[in-house]
Formats: structure tokens, C-alpha cells, sequence
């Protein structure tokens, strides 16, 4: 989800209004998600890297994702969806930790979608945290030792505002997913973007490394 803070620079707005707008965004997407029928859906929310940036930007996206949490969790419960929190949980203030948790064990049971958040998340990080964890065997053994071995390998990988990289995003689960890259700013990104995303993804033709 990037873009929140070229959103509001563009309008002459604080860089944490362009974060509230980016709440809004990532609000609209994951009904929508839930509307397509979609399985699962994974958003980085906040990267290990991610706190170098400047002490009140950070200390703004923490209260956000506070009081996002608590604001939809309820009605997230009541959809269906099941929330897991992927990441390192170790540098994230207590009241936080204790909101990421509570908001797993309310959804626990949901089966309609799960609802993956990437918070103080890099792909480098799980992999290192998994290698300590691991103790030999194949691809599936060491799956295991993931943040979320629960997690299908993405289908499809959608990277806003123009930007082309993966930005340390789930190394292991993308090896084989489908890229797509949309010109809009987080705070644009909306229903029309995303079903022209899965339907640019439907025409494609997966080989896996096979001919």
C-alpha cells in the first residue's frame, strides 16, 4: 500500500492525513475483497525499515493502527473475517501487542476470508526468524517455521503508486506469484483498481517454471 504520502504532499496536506486517507483505502479494499469472494488478502501495513522514518510520522501510524484495530475489528468479526497480525512483535508497545491479540482470538473461528496485516514485517526478517527455528527437512518443514505457515502462497501481487519492487515483501510466499502494478496513489486505489488488477491477473497463464 504506497503512495499515502506523495497523496497528500500533491495537496498540501500533512503526511499523516495522507496515512488517515490510506486507513480509508485499505478500509474500502478488504470489503471489496470480501464482495469478490476473495480467500485471503495480505497488506503491509508497516515494514522493519519502517521506523527510521521521522519520530511523529511513526508515532502517528502507531495511534492509527491502534484505533483501527479497535474501530474494526467489531464489524470485521461480524463479515467473517479472520485477522492474523505476521511480523515481529518485539519493539511494538504493549498496548498495541494487546490489540493485535485481541483482535486474533475475536476472529479466531471466521472462515469467510482471512485477513493477513504485515506490521513490523520484512521478508529478510521472517526468513532469518525462520532459519533460527528450523531444524532440517524439506520446503514444507521449513514453511512451518514462517509467521503464518497457514498462509497460501499469493496468487497475485499488487504494488501501487507506479512504484516496481517488492520492497522486502513476502520473499519466500511471492517466488511464483503474478506482479501487477497500478499507477494509483494508495488513497485512490478503489474497486475498479482492483478488479482490473484480478482481471489482468485472470488472463495470464501460470507455468510454475514449466513450459
Amino acid at each position: 500500500m504506497d503512495g499515502n504520502a506523495r497523496w497528500a504532499e500533491q495537496r498540501g496536506l500533512p503526511v499523516l492525513e495522507g496515512h488517515r486517507q490510506g486507513a480509508q483505502a485499505l478500509k474500502r479494499t478488504v470489503r471489496h475483497a470480501v464482495d469478490l469472494d476473495l480467500r485471503e488478502l495480505t497488506v503491509y501495513a508497516f515494514s522493519t525499515e519502517n521506523w527510521t522514518r521521522p519520530r511523529a510520522e511513526v508515532d502517528g501510524l502507531m495511534a492509527l493502527f491502534t484505533d483501527l484495530i479497535e474501530s474494526e475489528t467489531p464489524e470485521l468479526d461480524e463479515e467473517g473475517v479472520r485477522m492474523r497480525f505476521v511480523g515481529r512483535r518485539d519493539g511494538v508497545s504493549e498496548e498495541l501487542r494487546d490489540r493485535m491479540g485481541w483482535a486474533e482470538d475475536r476472529t479466531e473461528g471466521n472462515e469467510r476470508m482471512t485477513l493477513f496485516v504485515a506490521f513490523n514485517y520484512g521478508g529478510r526478517a521472517e526468513i532469518l526468524d525462520a532459519a533460527r527455528r528450523f531444524h532440517g527437512g524439506d520446503e514444507e518443514a521449513f514453511r512451518r517455521c514462517l509467521y503464518a505457515p497457514e498462509m497460501t502462497d499469493p496468487d497475485l501481487l499488487i504494488r501501487t503508486s507506479g512504484e516496481r519492487r517488492l520492497s522486502n515483501y513476502l520473499l519466500w510466499q511471492c517466488a511464483y506469484s503474478e506482479l501487477v502494478f497500478s499507477e494509483a496513489l494508495w488513497p485512490e486505489f478503489d474497486r475498479d483498481e482492483l478488479a482490473a488488477a484480478l482481471d489482468e491477473y485472470a488472463v495470464r497463464e501460470r507455468r510454475f517454471g514449466a513450459r
